[in-house]
């Protein structure tokens, strides 16, 4: 595409952005949840990545009936959609825990964190309406920045940052090397740093995930060997339209050693905790992500995925 063609298309892009958050925004917070519920499981079902989903799903869960299947996907969709209503609202998202939208299970390892002021590495994953955890180790963490790539679109991704910005998240856009090494340099500075970890990552490493060998970020086990720091594992759920809860977990063991062998085996133990959330709570995962290879989601060889997979 040419610059011409490119800026175009950015500036297009930054149009219907502005118009999805204006719209929801108006809307306020509990009705744009309710919107966007509604227009996702109409629309939802008719789009690729419902394929996509169902894929996914009958990789982790092979046994699982085209019923339940089905329901999961209903749900999954109304668990997006109200994600795409509230993240233009996150700003009017009450933070305190125990207040009108959140409840925290051991918040006293945060306040411990907090007060000793060491560094941790948090891990999670692309549950529920995922911006909360952000949003909530912004307004609670002294000391801790979130990692994410920024989209492609540099006008879409200053609405982003600054749309973060506004309830209070620090953010990196790690990159390649460059973005490691910021992030590294945080982590000696003191500083935690809070990652999702389920997707992809091409230039990660294989790990076991949903009983399949899958590309998997390796940072958060690399940095946490490295610098000798605990990783803190914390999950979300969503109990009832616009209310969740966040769990902070026990510190995940920590191998000896920083070799490959280690990074494999903390690695692992990330991709099991994630799949633990997942088993609890199947339609609040991010199934519309091709996770595993390409292949597996030819429509034609469904049935061969499914069967070569196990259960989680």
């Amino acid at each position: 595409m040419t610059g011409f063609l490119t800026a175009v298309s950015n500036r297009i892009e930054r149009l219907a952005w502005d118009a999805y958050t204006g719209g929801f925004r108006a809307m306020g917070l509990e009705r744009a949840s309710a919107a966007g519920a509604a227009i996702a499981r109409r629309i939802g079902p008719m789009t690729g990545v419902h394929h996509i989903a169902r894929t996914n799903m009958r990789i982790a869960f092979p046994d699982a009936s085209e019923s339940q299947l089905g329901a999961w996907l209903e749900a999954m969709w109304d668990n997006l959609g109200r994600t795409l209503g509230e993240t233009a609202n996150m700003d009017r998202i009450d933070m305190t825990p125990g207040g009108a939208h959140l409840e925290v299970v051991n918040l006293e390892a945060l306040d411990a964190i907090n007060t000793t002021g060491r560094a941790v590495v948090f891990v999670g994953g692309h549950f529920a309406n995922w911006e909360m955890q952000p949003s909530f180790i912004g307004h609670y963490m002294h000391n801790c920045g979130v990692a994410y790539r920024a989209v492609n679109n540099p006008l879409v991704e200053a609405r982003i940052r600054a749309m973060r910005e506004r309830y209070g998240v620090n953010f990196f856009a790690p990159k390649g090397a460059a973005g490691a090494r910021v992030i590294m340099s945080e982590l000696k500075a003191g500083r935690s740093i809070a990652m999702l970890t389920d997707q992809k990552m091409n230039d990660g490493i294989a790990a076991p995930f949903l009983s399949r060998a899958a590309m998997t970020p390796s940072a958060p086990a690399r940095m946490a060997l490295r610098y000798g720091l605990d990783v803190v594992p914390m999950s979300l759920q969503r109990l009832n339209g616009v209310r969740f809860q966040i769990t902070v977990h026990d510190p995940l063991e920590r191998p000896e050693g920083t070799g490959s062998d280690a990074v494999l085996a903390l690695t692992t133990r990330i991709n099991a905790f994630l799949e633990d959330q997942i088993r609890a709570a199947p339609p609040q995962w991010f199934w519309v992500h091709r996770r595993f290879e390409k292949a597996l989601y030819r429509k034609s060889d469904t049935s061969s995925a499914s069967s070569a997979s196990g259960s989680i």
